[in-house]
Formats: structure tokens, sequence, C-alpha cells
């Protein structure tokens, strides 16, 4: 960091105050005239003052003060660097910067998609499967503290979710859903709750029933409401475009929409269930959804259906869920693996003793609960740190990154209360989770200061304190600025020295007159 602030610094005070170093480095020159504007450059760095230097440090500091709490407004706002940001957004792509969120290309085979699907499901970045409600929940927290409880960033990918799911082409041929068609991109809160009011006033819009019921509803029971009113006209769209799904592709989009809208009606709707206490009607209604659209996996609904089962100490049945989806070919989950652990703790943690176990060694039980749990901290290491209340839960994101920090604080959030409702199965993961050998994984999102935000603080202060120094001692810091400078320049001259020895003047003539 110092040679870079020291560089900075003086590169300044070279192009700002002497316009010789222009003509040193134009080319061509005469080599004669270039060793005189080289002598005449160092002269004039000899006749620098101690008072230049305190002046030109000042005034970078200051700059650099200016840029750090501009930065700092931007990142506060917008959650990202606006230096980090133009340069990815403008000057990467002249650059030639290839983007790696692009998808790969159509023709690659089969075989190395199916290599590679473990990794990428692994990697990318998921829809919470228990996201709380934006108006009843998530607002609550920000009315009770006044800060808000969700990124930019996870607000940002759940505008893209509910573009990609509740909209399709043909959306611009019904008044209504156009209008939620720009309503999913507004950023304003408030914009978009009166587009859906719009909406619904032309005619029943499931897709407006659903903003209104995540964004405005003040309660849960009123968002229940909501959605029962989604419910109804969302299924006579899912019914009609059924029908049509095969008359070409514009049927078929709506068709996949309609669907999406069904599944995320019926879902939420299960939840407001499972959040006001009726949990049995809840489990009815996830695994009817689950028989009625088998194939949308993605969607994650049997960990919906595992956090009820858990609520109602229906252990069996959470067996039985989890060996239908605790299988080596779909992807994994901290809910699959800590649940799968937490079933396996249970039949030993009541009786489970360290100093026991250490005299008379594991028996097969306690030795399966202990591998279960060395599973579940090998694919998200940060869960045990929630469970046993080392580290603060906070509100849950509404997208998660599997084996992050993010997905750790979702898992936690729900699931602690029936690890606590297991004698001993806290006391059996705080005694075997610290042994297991886990890797270094991604800790989103935790809003970490962009580099560009922390360069600019250290070169902000390093400059302050070089005009400081130069203030309280100006004679030593002269002799270090002229003494660097002249470091600095050496290889030029040694360089120039050489090829002046090597050639014969007459032809290094020549050359510059080419």
């Amino acid at each position: 960091m110092s040679t870079i602030a020291w560089s900075w610094t003086y590169f300044w005070t070279v192009v700002l105050c002497d316009a010789y170093l222009v003509d040193i480095l134009r080319v061509p020159l005469r080599y004669s005239d270039n060793l005189t504007k080289v002598r005449l450059f160092f002269m004039f760095l000899n006749t620098l003052t101690p008072k230049f230097y305190v002046a030109l440090t000042g005034t970078s500091s200051l700059i650099s003060g200016l840029i750090l709490i501009f930065e700092w407004w931007y990142f506060r706002k917008y959650g990202t660097s606006f230096i980090e940001q133009v340069s990815v957004s403008h000057l990467r792509p002249l650059l030639g910067g290839v983007d790696n969120s692009s998808p790969t290309n159509s023709n690659s085979s089969n075989g190395d998609a199916d290599s590679n699907r473990q990794s990428v499901s692994e990697c990318k970045v998921w829809r919470n499967p228990l996201n709380l409600f934006r108006g009843a929940e998530y607002n609550r927290y920000t009315w009770v503290t006044g800060r808000e409880p969700l990124t930019y960033y996870d607000m940002n990918l759940s505008a893209q979710d509910h573009q990609t799911f509740f909209t399709c082409d043909s959306d611009h041929l019904r008044p209504a859903d156009a209008i939620m068609q720009k309503a999913w991109r507004e950023r304003n809160p408030q914009a978009r709750i009166s587009a859906a009011h719009e909406s619904l006033e032309l005619e029943d819009c499931a897709t407006a029933s659903i903003l209104l019921a995540e964004e405005e509803a003040t309660t849960i029971v009123e968002a229940e409401k909501l959605f029962k009113q989604a419910l109804k006209t969302g299924e006579g769209c899912y019914r009609r475009s059924q029908q049509l799904q095969h008359h070409g592709a514009q049927y078929e989009a709506q068709h996949r929409r309609d669907t999406n809208v069904l599944v995320y009606i019926k879902r939420r709707l299960a939840m407001c269930s499972r959040k006001l206490g009726r949990t049995r009607e809840a489990v009815k209604m996830l695994r009817d959804l689950m028989k009625e659209f088998p194939l949308l996996s993605m969607f994650n609904i049997h960990e919906n259906l595992l956090e009820s089962l858990l609520e109602l100490q229906n252990y069996a049945d959470v067996q039985a869920v989890l060996a239908k989806y605790d299988d080596i070919s779909l992807p994994k989950s901290a809910t699959i693996c800590y649940t799968a652990a937490l079933l396996k703790a249970r039949a030993v943690s009541d009786k489970f003793s360290p100093e026991a176990a250490s005299r008379r060694g594991l028996s097969t039980a306690e030795m399966n609960a202990v591998e279960a749990i060395h599973r579940a901290v090998e694919f998200n290491p940060h869960v045990p740190k929630y469970l046993l209340e080392m580290k603060s839960l906070i509100l849950p994101p509404e997208h998660i990154l599997k084996r992050g920090d993010s997905e750790a604080i979702a898992y936690a959030f729900f699931h602690l209360q029936h690890w606590k409702r297991v004698e001993g199965a806290l006391n059996l993961l705080h005694c075997t989770w610290e042994g297991t050998v886990f890797h270094e994984v991604s800790v989103y999102p935790k809003k970490e200061l962009p580099f560009f935000i922390l360069f600019t603080a250290g070169l902000c202060s390093f400059t302050a304190m070089l005009a400081l120094l130069t203030h309280q001692f100006p004679e030593l810091m002269g002799v270090f600025a002229k003494a660097f400078l002249s470091t600095l320049f050496a290889p030029l001259n040694f360089i120039m020295e050489k090829v002046e020895s090597i050639l014969p003047s007459s032809l290094w003539h020549q050359l510059t007159r080419i």
C-alpha cells in the first residue's frame, strides 16, 4: 500500500509541476535533448521547498477524503462501490472482459452438464424457501428499529425472480397484466403497491393480489385473505391456459407463468396457515401441492414440509421425506443435512455423555449420529454457531447461498426451536462439530466494504500522515522525497546510459529521424 501511495502522490508531482517530463517521454527525440531535459528535471526537483511537499500531500489527502466520503455515501445508499460499478459496467466490456454469469454454450454436451450439476447447484443463489413476508414481518422490524432488514442486492434478486415467474411476453395483451409487468420492475415499494391497486381496478389479477399480500398487508391474516383472493383468480387462469398450452409458444409461456403463480400462491397460503398455528392444515396443503406438481422440486417445497412436520414432532414422516429427498443426485441443503443429523441425534442425545463415551467408546447409534453431524457441518460449517447461540440471529434474507452464512441464518432462524425440543441434541452437536474438518466457504450476504473504499481510506490516511510529517520535519521529508524520486528514475538513467554506450551516436541520430 505504501508503494502505491508514494507512486500516486509523486506521479502527480511530476505531471502537474513539470512539463519537462512530457517532453522526455515523447518519441522520437534526439538523445542529447533527452539527457538535457532529464538533468533539468532533477535540477527542478532540487529547487522544491518543503512547503511544496506539505501543500502537495495536503491536497492529495483532501482529494482522497472527498472521494472516500462520496464512495461511502454511494455504498450506504446502493450497497456497492461507485468506482467498482463503473469499472465492471463500462470499462470491463471495453477491455474485452467476459461476463461469467452468461449461460454456457448451447452446444456443450449433456455429460459435461451432468458432471457440473452438483457444483453449480451448490454455488448459485437460491430463493429462501421460508422467506418472510415483507409487509407483515420485514416491515415490522423496520418500524421498530428504523433499519432495513434486506440488502439492496437481495431485493434486486427478488425483483428479477418476480419478473421471471410472474410475467410473460403476452402480458401486453391484457391491460392489468401490462401494468403488473411494469410494477415488478419498480424499485419504489409505494409505486409497486399503487400499480397493483390500479391493476385490480381494471380486473381481477392474481399477481396484483400477490404483490399486495406480500408488501401492503401488515398482518398474516390480511396477507392470507389477499392470497385466497389471488388463488381464486389464479386457478381460473391456470385452467384456461392449460387447455391452450399446446397451441403455440405464446400459450406455452402463459401456461408456465400461470403454473408458477398458482404454485406460489398455494405455498404462501400454507405458510400463512403455519404462522397462524394451523400446522396440520399447512402440512396437508404442502403435501397436496407436491403431489399436484411433482416436477417442481426446484422450489424446495419439501423444506417447508420438513419444518412443519418437525413442529408437529412427527419424526416418522420427517424421516420419510428425508428418504425421498436426501439423495446423492439431488442438491443438498442445510435443512436436509441438519434435519437428518437431528433425527440421528434424537436416538442417543438424551443419554449421551462425553465422559462415558470416552471411557467405553461410541456405540453404533452414537457413531451414526456423530457421522451425521460431521456430514452436516462439512456441508455448512456456519450453522452450529447459530444453533449453539454463539452468534446472534438476524432476520433471514430472501435469498441464500448454499453452504454460506446466509443459509445458516435462514436454517437456524426456523429450526433452532426444533433442536432445543430434543433433549441433549445441542449438547451432542457442541461436542461433535468442532472436531469436524471443513473448508472455507462464502459468508454471503455479509455486507463487506468494497476494495475501493478501503483503498481510498488508506490513501487518504497515508497522505494526511505525510502532510503532517512534512509540516513537522520539512528538511528530513524533503530529503526522503528527493531520494525516492531519484531512486524512481534511476532505472531510466541507467537504461539511457547503456543505450548511449552501445549505439553509435550517428546511428542513434538516424533512428531518431525515422
